[in-house]
């Protein structure tokens, strides 16, 4: 599976000249937990609901002190038509929970650990399936009787 087809949402992006206030405006309006940070076209950092307490508010920065000065730098990309088990490696090499997806170096949305964890256990309740089947409604053989 492609990256790309693993993402549940699209990205919503932030210049980097907006304010912690706007930030978190945009992430309750969107539902979003995660914003690219982005100048003109340029993906130049990540900000996330974390960053905005831990590097803002904790910090006593004003609501309007700029995301630029609290984002993450540089941001881990991963390819959108790059094979989903990619994503996996980033995600345990990197400590991230969310990740970048580019197409020709432009920003076209996140993927995160949620969504991963939603396709998993999907997966694993389709493999169930048989086994659960097996176990609810056994299929017992009539019993041969032994030839000698």
């Amino acid at each position: 599976m492609r990256t790309i087809e693993a993402m549940r949402r699209s990205g919503v992006g932030i210049e980097p000249d907006r304010t912690i206030h706007d930030a978190a405006a945009v992430m309750e309006q969107t539902g979003v937990g995660a914003l690219a940070v982005l100048d003109g076209e340029r993906l130049v950092g990540i900000v996330t609901d974390r960053d905005l307490v831990r590097r803002g508010l904790a910090k006593g920065l004003l609501a309007d002190a700029r995301i630029d000065g609290i984002m993450s730098s540089p941001v881990v990309t991963i390819d959108a038509d790059a094979d989903l088990h990619g994503a996996f490696a980033l995600f345990r090499t990197n400590a991230i929970r969310r990740l970048a997806v580019v197409r020709g170096g432009q920003f076209v949305g996140m993927i995160t650990i949620d969504d991963l964890l939603v396709d998993v256990a999907a997966d694993l309740a389709d493999l169930s399936r048989p086994v659960e089947g097996e176990i609810l409604f056994a299929h017992h053989d009539s019993p041969v009787p032994a030839t000698r």
